[in-house]
């Protein structure tokens, strides 16, 4: 196939078909072109097959994404190794058993909350959106104060994102920036120790024999903001939304807390909380039988690549003994999400509240769960019937 041809574009991200039904569009495509060029986002890859060999092929296909710093994510060795040596070690099994009882705490106080309120609830913003920004907080040290700000600027980054406002986005940028600057500059001030919080901490590593700098600190701090707000809300509802809809689901998991990580992640299998990530080609590339030039975007679909029929059999349903090998839910490879215990911690404990807090729920049948929009994935809202206690 010649270059010319390469580079039409395949199909149209924006179109009226993805925006109606992302995850259908998306398992088309995976079928139809699974490695296929578009004008907005570059080269799509949808299989998972190829997204694997993109994830185990750092050196021809580089994180280094953007002219900004991003710690360690839009990294490539040996740079990521240090960073990620340095970030793994607050999501070991240590810390995050620490924090599991304020996490709960938080779970329980939300619900609370929202149950005074009645029993029809819109998930994403009664409770999704204000556990996700809580839990946070809570566990890098912030204040409670940041929680409806960090709301509104998730919510206005998304806004931004999907109408392709770079003017926003830079200012967006700016204010983020501004409060993880205010953060830093309190402990400062304070002479903060690296025993007070998650964020203090950071403040008091080392890499090539330096502390870590204000940038580098910031850098950690927004992927780790941005990111959890994001997928830890997203999470929620299309679970809730599962369990809601599913009466046999719902029922295996409350009558065995023990099944509810398996039940988590084959759920976010079938609808992943996130869309993907990109990376750049080092150097031309052959991916899918496509030839792809040097400098080119390449963007990994996780939602396409965890429904692929030729790694899971019956793909789209939900299979809780499924064997979880082949789930890139949190990647897989050198960059596999370092995040992930306190993920799958948060959903767990979230959801063994809810459980603890309600006898059943369900969808309600007048006002069906609205899809969101990219770049977010799972649900706009989720209207559901809680049956509290």
């Amino acid at each position: 196939m010649s270059k010319k041809n390469d580079m039409k574009s395949d199909w149209n991200p924006d179109s009226d078909d993805v925006k109606r039904d992302q995850v259908a569009a998306y398992d088309e495509m995976r079928e139809r072109c699974p490695v296929a060029h578009s004008e907005v986002r570059g080269w799509s890859v949808f299989r998972h097959a190829d997204v694997v060999q993109v994830l185990n092929d750092h050196e021809r296909f580089s994180n280094q994404v953007s002219r900004h710093l991003s710690v360690p994510n839009g990294m490539d060795p040996p740079e990521h190794t240090v960073y990620r040596q340095i970030i793994e070690p607050y999501f070991a099994s240590e810390p995050m058993a620490a924090f599991e009882p304020i996490c709960r705490d938080i779970a329980s106080d939300l619900l609370s909350e929202v149950a005074a309120l009645g029993s029809d609830v819109e998930v994403m913003g009664d409770l999704a959106q204000h556990f996700a920004v809580r839990v946070q907080c809570a566990f890098l040290g912030w204040p409670t104060s940041l929680h409806e700000p960090l709301i509104r600027w998730a919510n206005s980054h998304q806004r931004a994102t999907r109408d392709a406002d770079r003017v926003a986005l830079s200012a967006l940028a700016r204010e983020l920036d501004a409060i993880v600057d205010d953060l830093i500059e309190q402990r400062v001030q304070s002479g903060a120790k690296a025993s007070d919080d998650v964020t203090a901490s950071l403040m008091h590593q080392t890499v090539h024999d330096r502390r870590l700098s204000n940038e580098e600190i910031g850098s950690i701090l927004r992927n780790w903001t941005v990111g959890e707000l994001g997928t830890i809300s997203a999470s929620i509802g299309i679970f809730l939304q599962h369990l809601a809809d599913n009466s046999a689901h719902q029922d295996v998991v409350r009558r065995d807390r023990s099944r509810l990580p398996a039940a988590i992640d084959e759920i976010l299998r079938v609808h992943n909380p996130l869309h993907g990530n990109r990376r750049t080609t080092t150097c031309p590339v052959k991916l899918g039988g496509r030839s792809i030039g040097a400098g080119e975007r390449v963007y990994i679909n996780w939602i396409a690549a965890n429904r692929d029929p030729f790694v899971f059999e019956d793909a789209a349903s939900v299979k809780f003994d499924r064997n979880p090998n082949d789930n890139l839910l949190y990647g897989a490879g050198i960059h596999v999400c370092p995040g992930a215990p306190l993920a799958r911690l948060e959903m767990r404990v979230f959801i063994e509240a809810l459980m603890d807090r309600t006898t059943t729920f369900h969808l309600q049948p007048t006002s069906p769960a609205l899809p969101a929009s990219f770049p977010a994935s799972g649900y706009a809202t989720v209207r559901i019937f809680f049956h509290w206690k």
